[in-house]
């Protein structure tokens, strides 16, 4: 969408409806590309983050709960910098994985949450509810969580637990992309999450569901050759997605936003600032307006110079 074609309206609905941003913060590889080398001795990554996107998804709470102190200190940092930021929050895979799922298939019978691990996870996630700054909290299952009358009665207990937040589900086995699950999901008013990633094997991708007031997208990438065979877990989420890739979401993405009363749309190809760059073109097509790009991600990703906000001399690229 250009800016003269944008219809006034839309691009307001929109801007009201929508948020955007990228899942995590904490990556090495984004020194230097995503953030300025060094910007942690002065600058919170959150701080940086908040003054381009209006998003994030935080990623580290599936490995690890959140602090209380940390979930405040993050609201607090990203509200200073961005008056309408918003977290979404990724539940820890003790409830929504096998603690050897790299070995084993992740089902009610394997997962094995811990005695304390749910008043951890609640503690974390309330630091930041408090603060009026998580927008959703994301339970992922993988592929191999299967739509089973098991499975079904885990996710009936999972739901009820966590049943005081916003809550978005994304459960990628194609088995659960059916009329009954999203008029199940639409009963508890709980978001399915619509996912894009390789389409290997039985997953379910490019839908545009929408169960609650919640609208929820998440892009993966599409690296097919080390989705499952990649050294290292990193590998197979380096993956940029092109303009026409990002076109073929544009439309869902609008569709579920006339749906939902708030929709977030995530990237989570983070390899080297990747899913920076693609949150940013898609808040630029969505909005029909440039867009704020770090200068070190302009000098990276050349993508973004025709789309920045501003175009000084530092985010050209040399030549150009």
């Amino acid at each position: 969408m250009s800016e003269a074609d944008a219809n006034p309206d839309e691009v307001q609905n929109a801007e009201q409806s929508l948020w955007i941003g990228p899942a995590g913060w904490a990556y090495k590889d984004w020194e230097g590309i995503v953030y300025p080398e060094r910007l942690k001795k002065s600058q919170h990554p959150v701080e940086y983050l908040a003054q381009y996107f209006d998003l994030i998804e935080i990623n580290s709470s599936f490995y690890g709960h959140i602090r209380p102190a940390n979930g405040k200190l993050w609201s607090q940092k990203a509200a200073a910098f961005n008056s309408r930021f918003m977290f979404t929050a990724k539940l820890n895979r003790a409830f929504t994985h096998s603690p050897i799922a790299v070995v084993e298939s992740t089902s009610s019978r394997t997962i094995k949450p811990g005695a304390n691990d749910e008043a951890l996870a609640k503690e974390g996630l309330d630091s930041i509810a408090a603060e009026g700054r998580l927008g959703a909290l994301l339970a992922q299952f993988p592929v191999s969580f299967k739509n089973t009358v098991e499975n079904r009665e885990y996710l009936e207990m999972l739901l009820t637990r966590f049943h005081e937040y916003p809550l978005a589900v994304e459960i990628r086995h194609a088995s659960w992309n059916s009329e009954e699950v999203l008029r199940y999901f639409a009963g508890k008013g709980v978001s399915f999450v619509n996912i894009d990633q390789p389409r290997l094997g039985k997953v379910v991708t490019g839908t545009q569901h929408v169960t609650s007031d919640i609208g929820y997208v998440r892009l993966h990438g599409r690296n097919y050759n080390q989705w499952f065979e990649s050294e290292r877990s990193e590998d197979r989420y380096n993956y940029l997605y092109t303009v026409k890739e990002l076109e073929g979401w544009k439309g869902k993405i609008e569709n579920v936003a006339k749906k939902a009363k708030t929709t977030f749309v995530v990237t989570n190809n983070h390899f080297q600032g990747k899913a920076t760059v693609n949150a940013l073109q898609l808040k630029h097509m969505t909005s029909g307006k440039r867009v704020k790009v770090p200068p070190t991600l302009a000098q990276r990703y050349s993508e973004l110079q025709s789309i920045a906000e501003e175009r000084p001399e530092s985010l050209l690229s040399p030549g150009s």
